[in-house]
């Protein structure tokens, strides 16, 4: 070589100017996220289209990494795409979202609690139709049940 000892980046984007693009396939090496997502998130609305090189190749701001980074982390977090379009909205429009995401996040809870509720009487249900298919006796049932360890109450209908 010449002598000389020169750095050399420890991820795809270090060391890029400023303001510089890169290609799909350097933003889905550096946030993890495959170049399908990618392009899903640019259908959806998520990721602005980029632009493209001489080639038709899409050539994304830098911003696009710390995009996606926030996208796939709210994801990790329990929001939901649309969810996230609404607080991506929310910053492209210049505005602080920090308190929309405070009120998506009370209604996820909200959500997420109500459907443990409804998880853990499921749970209870599966335990005790366990417990009835450990006591059974299969020459205890008869022709016309299925499965006699599920009852079926044919007089008390749910609505």
């Amino acid at each position: 070589m010449d002598g000389y000892s020169y750095a050399t980046p420890s991820s795809v984007l270090e060391g890029q100017a400023e303001g510089s693009t890169v290609l799909i396939g350097e933003v889905a090496t550096a946030t993890g996220v495959s170049t399908k997502a990618l392009r899903f998130y640019e259908a959806v609305g998520l990721l602005p289209e980029p632009a493209r090189t001489p080639a038709g190749y899409r050539d994304y701001r830098d911003g696009a990494v710390a995009r996606v980074g926030f996208i796939r982390q709210a994801q990790a977090s329990g929001l939901t795409l649309a969810h996230i379009g609404e607080v991506l909205a929310v910053r492209d429009g210049g505005q602080a979202p920090c308190h929309h995401v405070a009120g998506l996040v009370g209604d996820r809870l909200a959500e997420v609690t109500a459907r443990l509720q409804e998880l853990e009487h499921t749970r209870g249900e599966l335990l005790a139709l366990r417990d009835r298919l450990g006591a059974l006796d299969p020459a205890d049932c008869r022709e016309g049940d299925i499965c006699a360890a599920v009852h079926v109450d044919t007089q008390h209908r749910p609505d």
